[in-house]
């Protein structure tokens, strides 16, 4: 088996998270987050669309992690973010953090949407 090493350039991926924080970058955030390869900033969670829909044009999906559990975003912010172009993809917080770095690591244009587990 060979083994290459993933490299991320300026980007920084999800190193890891638990109860109420995430370490992106090696840097530990509390509360909810909004990761893209340019940065990172808080996230107001599914009422705070405005943070998302800036993205639109920059990003081509957004993975939205739902916490421990995978669950149904509002069918609006859906909606909103499908008729601005953005792809959306909804899973459980870990497996949108995994999902973001494998992407991120291929230079994907992605952002990560992120509540806490």
């Amino acid at each position: 088996m060979q083994l290459n090493e993933v490299t991320f350039s300026e980007a920084r991926p999800v190193d890891g998270y638990g109860p109420g924080f995430f370490r992106v970058g090696g840097l530990l955030h509390e509360g909810a987050l909004l990761v893209t390869a340019t940065g990172l900033s808080s996230w107001g969670g599914y009422e705070d669309d405005a943070s998302l829909l800036a993205l639109a044009g920059t990003v081509d999906v957004v993975f939205i992690g739902t916490g421990r559990e995978i669950a149904h975003i509002p069918a609006a912010l859906r909606r909103k973010l499908e008729e601005a172009g953005l792809g959306v993809e909804v899973m459980n917080s870990p497996a949108a953090c995994r999902t973001y770095n494998v992407l991120l690591s291929e230079g994907r244009r992605i952002a990560l949407a992120v509540l806490p587990v």
